[in-house]
């Protein structure tokens, strides 16, 4: 770290529970999780310097970012709203982390929500999120998010030999680690064969392979100086930008993760073996899959195995998503990825509750937005 910067920590974090909320709108429910965060930081809402707001495709807000200061009653030196679509919550953090390092501000939230599942309509949400493709070469043809991750898998699982039941044992440990958080959206077990035997979606992703559409929002402060619970410091950063549409994909076994991730343990001196917490984007199994293989986490088509194995669980050498990640958590845009930051920062600080696992030293966090096409890797270390 440049001797000329300072560090910077996580403060404080909220959330809303994620499900359906019926009559709260995307500004409610940002307005509760902001409210939580700054409470925990142990500040008052005149101490926030910096406000970092992802977007919300039910509140398309040219100045969402001013819009979220008028409604929380905030008077920031700098405010920035930011769209990077499932990498935008490490992207706001990573940011939040220049501003105060930096010294341009000393207490910076960052936050996203919205109410994507009661504020707009099914069809509606399809047609949003599909916009990520291409517009002259994969819109055109009718494909949904779910059928370019599934068009990717069919390619990672023909050349690594990754079998549907393979990435079924990710959304199994998911469900599991969700059944232990109130917040939730999805909180029944499910086995590997109900897994198996769910409702193609696009082969060879079935429903229980895919993260549900959910309300909810996810907020943290980040400061110039640590949280009474605990010193948890953002250790280390990275990026990685190759590609936006499928078609421009040039190669499903380097897609950007692997570069990001190499950037940020440089940065923060450290290597996969000092991580002893994993929070890992999962918007599809095979997205985690991919990412925890591509990173290094585990050896190509060895991802399932270590899962079997235990590794991944959270009484494991490596607990990943001990909240049940996006796939049964739930996702509302931008909040879904910060919700992974969240609970790695209640973890390392002791207040995860009756989920509470020993509390990690560094966790690492990875986010990555469209179609594998924006990554971004944090590094987060408790001091003592």
């Amino acid at each position: 770290m440049n001797a000329a910067l300072r560090p910077a920590y996580v403060r404080g974090a909220g959330g809303t529970s994620f499900g359906r909320h019926e009559g709260r709108s995307a500004l409610d429910l940002m307005d509760a999780a902001a409210a939580q965060a700054i409470e925990s930081a142990g500040l008052a809402r005149h101490e926030i310097d910096g406000v970092l707001c992802g977007y919300a495709t039910t509140l398309p807000h040219l100045m969402l970012s001013t819009l979220v200061c008028e409604r929380l009653a905030l008077r920031p030196r700098y405010a920035h709203g930011l769209q990077l679509g499932g990498a935008s919550g490490a992207a706001m953090l990573m940011a939040a982390r220049e501003l105060v390092r930096s010294g341009r501000c000393r207490n910076v939230l960052v936050l996203g929500g919205e109410n994507r599942l009661s504020g707009q309509s099914r069809d509606s949400s399809i047609q949003t999120l599909a916009q990520v493709g291409d517009a002259d070469f994969e819109v055109p043809n009718g494909a949904s998010v779910p059928a370019y991750y599934a068009l990717m898998a069919s390619e990672y699982m023909q050349r690594t030999g990754v079998t549907s039941a393979d990435l079924a044992e990710f959304a199994v440990l998911m469900r599991a680690n969700a059944a232990g958080h109130p917040d939730a959206h999805l909180r029944t077990p499910v086995t590997l064969q109900e897994v198996l035997a769910s409702k193609p979606i696009a082969s060879p992703l079935s429903l229980l392979d895919c993260c549900p559409i959910s309300d909810g929002a996810m907020a943290l402060v980040v400061s110039a100086d640590p949280a009474a619970q605990g010193a948890v410091v953002m250790a280390g950063a990275g990026q990685a930008h190759r590609h936006q549409h499928l078609t421009a994909m040039e190669d499903v076994m380097q897609c950007g993760a692997g570069e990001a991730a190499q950037q940020a343990f440089e940065e923060a001196r450290l290597g996969l073996g000092d991580v002893d917490y994993l929070g890992i984007y999962d918007s599809f199994t095979i997205t985690l899959v991919m990412l925890l293989e591509e990173i290094g986490f585990a050896p190509r088509a060895g991802a399932a195995q270590r899962a079997r194995a235990g590794d991944f669980a959270p009484t494991g050498p490596l607990p990943l998503n001990t909240h049940g990640g996006l796939l049964s958590f739930g996702h509302c845009g931008v909040a879904g990825g910060l919700a992974h930051t969240v609970e790695a920062w209640r973890q390392m600080t002791g207040q995860a509750g009756e989920r509470q696992i020993q509390p990690p030293r560094r966790a690492f966090i990875h986010a990555d937005g469209g179609v594998m096409s924006s990554h971004v890797s944090l590094i987060l270390s408790r001091e003592d």
